[in-house]
């Protein structure tokens, strides 16, 4: 059998080290126009941050690794077209420029997403940059390294890291976020508290521009101003866009690859497109909800890792399934942890549930123990079946244990009442005698009463 990967980071990387473990006399090729493949892009920021020095540690197993084990490797190879009747990829080697034909019986899709390029004017300045590979990593810590004013677009997960990447570093920061906080994602009375520890914990060198966008960027050569959208204009040395990811899809729609209502490919739960003995995985499909069980897309590398497997076992023969995910995501900006799972209120509220939640804030161990920390917790609710659908949970404390607690609950459909009766864990040096999901059940169980 010979099994052809269109992509080789997380999911390809995955699901080619799956395939050839379980067919070890299958012909297994990973195509990707990437210089590496198999490393950690989550990494970058705090490469980029100096938390590290190595980028060589960023990779999580060589090409050289790969070959061993009998993996071929193709980096810097391009898949141009998919000829699904044919059962054949149109390749180019992009160093040289040439093109040819390779066979598959069975294909894997697994090409990702790229960073979203606003329509910015004079884009292509110099000192201009997304995050997405490791060189653009390397390329951003140098030239943070020689820059002292540095813009960021976008508030969400990423440019939260770049952000603390570098105050870390002492250097000034504009981040620019369209909407009225940074990390979005979250509800807002939880990504205000997010945006105020930050502007309060990075030694004045941190300026957030809020409801507003970048129009142009200005210099002749390498970019040395921004102007936003309501006349606010500044200097910079270095610009980082982070202002979001959309799926690699455009190949795949090419040959008649169906993608869903979120313009990522459609698969079925064995991560199956509609065209026989084409599976795809990562961050190019498209998800289910669990809790709502619609479609989303949500690009995350613990995800794309899973179902680079499911791909892997289904196109070897096997059957497994890979039912969906609950959007479970954390980060943090120095002592802050911010962790989410589920449903927010807003996206409830979109899907139609009439939603009751509350906050509450509530030390994350035993008053007295030395490293004691708060922690802010949004639990909520849907009110005519009491069934939780989603946490949110910020502070310097323990904030991503509790949340990681909810995303069990929420996979067996737990109620608020049934939260109750949970047997967490009690001890001084890691929780109060009545942990903080406790309380918050309580609350949300009387307002739901």
């Amino acid at each position: 059998m010979k099994i052809l990967i269109i992509g080789g980071v997380a999911a390809g990387a995955k699901a080619a080290a799956k395939a050839k473990r379980l067919l070890p006399e299958a012909e297994v090729h990973i195509y990707t126009q990437d210089s590496h493949v198999s490393y950690s892009s989550c990494g970058l920021p705090y490469y980029i941050a100096h938390d590290f020095e190595d980028w060589h540690k960023l990779v999580v197993r060589t090409k050289e690794e790969f070959e061993k084990s009998g993996i071929n490797i193709h980096i810097k190879h391009r898949v141009n077209k998919i000829l699904p009747g044919d059962k054949k990829i149109l390749v180019k080697d992009i160093p040289s420029g040439n093109c040819f034909f390779a066979e598959y019986d069975k294909l894997i899709i697994a090409t990702g997403s790229v960073p979203l390029r606003p329509n910015i004017k004079n884009f292509d300045l110099k000192n201009i940059f997304t995050v997405r590979t490791l060189e653009d990593g390397i390329n951003i810590r140098e030239a943070m390294d020689r820059s002292e004013n540095i813009t960021i677009v976008g508030g969400g997960y990423i440019a939260v890291e770049l952000v603390e990447a570098f105050v870390k570093n002492k250097k000034n920061v504009t981040l620019v976020e369209r909407s009225a906080f940074v990390m979005p994602a979250f509800d807002e009375d939880i990504s205000s508290l997010i945006q105020t520890f930050i502007l309060e914990n990075s030694d004045n060198l941190v300026k957030i521009v809020n409801d507003d966008i970048v129009t142009e960027f200005v210099g002749e050569d390498s970019v040395k101003g921004v102007l936003t959208s309501k006349g606010y204009g500044f200097e910079t040395d270095m610009v980082v866009v982070a202002a979001g990811v959309t799926p690699v899809v455009d190949i795949a729609q090419e040959a008649g690859i169906e993608l869903g209502q979120t313009g990522a490919i459609k698969v079925n739960s064995r991560m199956q497109t509609n065209l026989t003995d084409i599976y795809a995985c990562g961050d190019c499909v498209e998800k289910i909800n669990m809790i709502s069980d619609t479609p989303m897309w949500l690009p995350l590398g613990s995800t794309a890792n899973k179902e680079g497997r499911v791909a892997a076992i289904n196109a070897c023969g096997g059957v497994e399934d890979f039912e969906g995910i609950l959007g479970s995501a954390v980060l943090r900006y120095h002592a802050l942890n911010m962790s989410m799972t589920g449903l927010t209120e807003k996206s409830a509220q979109k899907l139609g549930y009439d939603t009751v939640s509350v906050v509450i804030t509530k030390r994350d161990r035993a008053g007295y123990m030395p490293e004691v920390q708060n922690v802010t917790l949004k639990l909520v609710a849907d009110r005519r079946s009491h069934k939780i659908l989603g946490a949110q949970a910020i502070g310097c404390g323990d904030a991503d244990k509790r949340v990681n607690t909810v995303s069990v609950g929420l996979l067996s459909n737990m109620r608020v009442e049934d939260l109750l009766d949970v047997d967490l864990t009690y001890a001084p040096p890691f929780s109060t005698s009545i942990d903080i999901l406790i309380s918050a059940a309580r609350i949300l169980k009387s307002k739901l009463n």
